[in-house]
């Protein structure tokens, strides 16, 4: 598995190639999934973590299944830019993951991702139960469209 850059996954992708975006929490990875024209992040039920074994049995399986190319993840980074624990966790989890997988993964900066998906399920008025099942993976489809949003503008660049 590679770690790749947004520029460097979208030269190694091929038309039609599905990129997932994950929201990696403490007690849930939240998931999302383009769609194969890449303009589109749909959420996805989330992963309820237990260890890392069997968080990335489901990932992958999740991956075989859906045929996933590339994983965006979120990268956790302050306000200020630093990077904090749940960045350093977040990095961790990728590195155990080279191990388990050949899908290259892409860090995304998450910042206020969260807080986005939040007010989106606000305005759908979506109960704060409900919002607390769905935050992960909404979070997860801002972070994965704001990769696709980015992909789509380098592919823009290169046909003019």
């Amino acid at each position: 598995m590679a770690i790749l850059t947004i520029d460097e996954l979208a030269t190694t992708l091929a038309p039609g190639d599905l990129v997932a975006g994950l929201d990696l929490g403490t007690t849930t990875i939240g998931l999302a999934l383009s769609d194969k024209g890449r303009r589109f992040a749909t959420p996805r039920p989330v992963i309820n973590r237990k260890k890392f074994t069997l968080d990335a049995e489901v990932l992958l399986a999740f991956a075989a299944k859906e045929e996933v190319r590339a994983f965006v993840i979120g990268l956790p980074i302050n306000m200020d830019g630093s990077q904090g624990p749940r960045a350093q966790a977040t990095r961790a989890f990728v590195r155990n993951m080279e191990q388990k997988t050949a899908i290259p993964f892409v860090y995304w900066d998450e910042r206020l991702s969260t807080v986005a998906a939040e007010r989106a399920l606000i305005e759908m008025d979506v109960s704060r139960k409900k919002r607390a099942e769905r935050i992960d993976s909404a979070a997860a489809s801002f972070i994965l469209q704001g990769a696709l949003d980015r992909l789509s503008s380098i592919a823009n660049a290169g046909s003019f």
